[in-house]
């Protein structure tokens, strides 16, 4: 996500600065940050535009003890941190977008989830994996909307998965999979997959950030997520990869153990909808999957 709005924001002549814990050349301004302390970037806060904060230990790990605590601790401590950069500066900025994720909602396959959606971890005999992700869901969204910037407008991005032709992402697995045969239904494939072209996700941003009317949590998502098994087969076809072999429930959970992964990032249905984005007229370049794994399909074969 950083990486793709970096790369935009540039590119439409915007001075940029991105954190991180191991800084790279690059052709924006790269600061060093343990996502803990406050230090000399705070400067750069104090009179920027928009601060937009993705911090947080990737999720495509084994959930155990050190991983879970990681998980947590590094997305509410580097958003407590942010908030009191935020509170210091003299000319704080006007909006501030912090990274949420759509799984805060709970499994659904009955309706679309929507921003009033019902939040998952209530619900009984969930895996343990799901309950921990909705719980760091709601605890990252918690530092977020309980911190004081009074000067500031606020929106938690529960984004879905972003779709890019970027190497190593969501997309990137995927392709690899139905290149290999491999890409057939997930489980029962039952499960909703909500999805965004990276173009309409920058697109979305830039939206929020020039309509000072929206606020709050926001779904970044197409408006129409699908089932795992139409999803993939759009993207076999797309592709021109007549059949995939499906992968039973065991064979993933046999699968994450080897790969270092949870089945809940690919068996959790995520039916989420953006209603706050459709209400406030923002209009999708790429609303249905057809049309974007073509496009995004083109572009990674491109870079491949």
């Amino acid at each position: 996500m950083g990486q793709i709005l970096a790369r935009h924001f540039h590119s439409q002549g915007d001075e940029v600065e991105v954190l991180g814990r191991i800084p790279r050349p690059a052709p924006w301004k790269m600061t060093a940050w343990n996502g803990r302390d406050l230090v000399a970037w705070t400067d750069s806060i104090d009179g920027a535009d928009v601060v937009i904060n993705l911090t947080g230990r990737s999720v495509n790990c084994r959930y155990n003890a050190e991983n879970r605590r990681e998980i947590l601790d590094t997305r509410v401590q580097s958003t407590r941190v942010i908030a009191e950069a935020i509170n210091q500066a003299a000319q704080p900025p006007s909006i501030w977008m912090n990274a949420s994720t759509a799984t805060i909602y709970r499994h659904s396959l009955d309706r679309d989830m929507n921003e009033l959606g019902e939040l998952g971890g209530n619900e009984k005999n969930i895996p343990d994996t799901w309950r921990f992700s909705i719980d760091v869901a709601k605890a990252w969204e918690a530092a977020f909307f309980e911190a004081k910037t009074p000067g500031t407008r606020k929106v938690a991005l529960r984004s879905s998965m972003i779709m890019s032709p970027d190497g190593g992402g969501v997309l990137d697995v995927l392709l690899g999979l139905v290149k290999k045969g491999l890409g057939g239904k997930a489980g029962s494939g039952g499960q909703y997959v909500s999805w965004i072209h990276d173009e309409d996700f920058i697109r979305a941003l830039e939206f929020i950030i020039e309509h000072p009317e929206v606020d709050g949590a926001v779904n970044v998502c197409s408006p129409n997520p699908l089932p795992n098994v139409d999803f993939m087969a759009t993207l076999r076809h797309v592709y021109g990869t007549p059949a995939g072999l499906p992968a039973s429930k065991w064979m993933l959970e046999l699968g994450a153990v080897f790969l270092r992964t949870e089945t809940e990032l690919i068996l959790k249905s995520r039916r989420v909808v953006p209603a706050r984005l459709l209400q406030a007229g923002f209009q999708f370049g790429f609303p249905d999957w057809e049309a974007a794994a073509e496009d995004l399909v083109r572009r990674w074969e491109r870079l491949h």
